[in-house]
């Protein structure tokens, strides 16, 4: 699937996501409304805060470049799950452009093919979601919104990463130890790794060399698996490692550890953690701000974000969020994050940072 035009866009590390659920026929675009945004005032770095509601039950997101959009993932409560959207939001006004709903999967019970993790493939103008609930990854077009394709056997299906350079994307699979590759093009299944007693969550992949790096929660440690190897090599992380993101030259990697509550600053050539910089309770999901090589870290019991200059191992600045940020993605030195507040909630939150520099 070549994309129509031709783009000019700089080299990335990585283009993170992540979550999953099934196998499905068709699915229902509808327009949406206006979300209501609210600035929340400078702090004392400068970074400029707003933040809007959306929709209840937020996981992910992740930024389409070619297209100026935020994909957002949204599922609410348990199997059967009959409520799920996958938004597209305008990343200026944070308006909800429209709203997605994933295809059934059990007519008898309305259940549907909830969608969690979120990654975008701009070379081909999709996006993939992880379906967590039902062991299944899929693709949907990024222009019309169609659903292309549910790819089954992915046990837990966590995150998604998308190498746009190899046409290739990666899911991890929670459940089973697995890491599994997709042609980009094809979408059909390449290549499928087991990592014995392994439990991996987050991804992210160096774009220039193919090297695939997953979070390994249970073991505190990286998974790395080289482009066209099928042996992995293990690097130590922090306690707990649930996500991980690259610096910019794809030399270090950044763990959040959920467990410690910290980054961990892995040095990938050496294979030893350089620095552990405490960030709040619940530490969740990592992005790299490559602009400044800032790390942001989400910490979801302490409903913040904060930044990290892993270079000083120095907490810059932290940001309150809403209850139980789930999520940050990084685009263009403007942070997205997402909670998941729980079952009070009418509506959960996404903050914008505008990140000084």
């Amino acid at each position: 699937m070549p994309i129509p035009a031709v783009r000019t866009r700089r080299p990335r590390t990585a283009l993170t996501a992540a979550v999953a659920v099934a196998v499905a026929a068709g699915s229902t675009l509808t327009l949406a409304g206006t979300a209501s945004a609210h600035t929340t005032g400078s702090h004392s770095t400068g970074s400029k805060v707003t933040t809007a509601k959306l929709t209840k039950g937020l996981y992910q997101s992740a930024y389409s470049e070619r297209n100026n959009v935020l994909w957002v993932t949204a599922a609410v409560g348990r199997p059967p799950v009959t409520e799920s959207h996958l938004l597209k939001v305008d990343p200026r006004t944070l308006a909800v452009r429209a709203d997605l709903t994933p295809p059934v999967t059990d007519p008898a019970t309305g259940a549907v093919e909830a969608v969690y993790g979120v990654a975008v493939d701009d070379e081909h103008n999709t996006v993939w979601t992880t379906n967590t609930r039902n062991n299944t990854v899929s693709v949907y077009s990024q222009r019309t919104g169609e659903h292309l394709a549910s790819l089954p056997d992915v046990a837990h299906a966590r995150e998604i990463v998308v190498d746009e350079r190899h046409n290739t994307v990666w899911a991890s699979g929670f459940g089973d130890g697995t890491l599994v590759a997709y042609d980009s093009k094809s979408l059909e299944e390449k290549q499928r790794i087991t990592v014995d007693g392994a439990s991996p969550t987050g991804l992210a992949v160096n774009e220039r060399t193919g090297a695939l790096y997953a979070a390994d929660l249970g073991n505190d440690r990286l998974i790395e698996l080289r482009r066209g190897s099928t042996t992995p090599r293990f690097l130590p992380a922090g306690d707990g490692p649930i996500s991980v993101s690259l610096s910019r030259n794809g030399r270090t990697a950044y763990t959040a550890d959920q467990t410690s509550g910290t980054v961990s600053v892995v040095d990938l050539r050496k294979g030893v953690v350089t620095k552990s910089v405490a960030t709040g309770a619940g530490a969740l999901s990592v992005a790299t701000d490559e602009r400044s090589g800032d790390v942001l870290v989400v910490n979801r019991t302490d409903a913040t974000v904060t930044r990290v200059d892993p270079r000083r191992g120095v907490v810059e600045e932290t940001v309150t969020t809403g209850a139980n940020p789930n999520h940050v993605e990084i685009a263009d030195g403007t942070a997205y994050v997402v909670d998941k507040s729980g079952a009070s909630a009418a509506e959960d939150t996404v903050t914008r940072i505008r990140l000084a520099r």
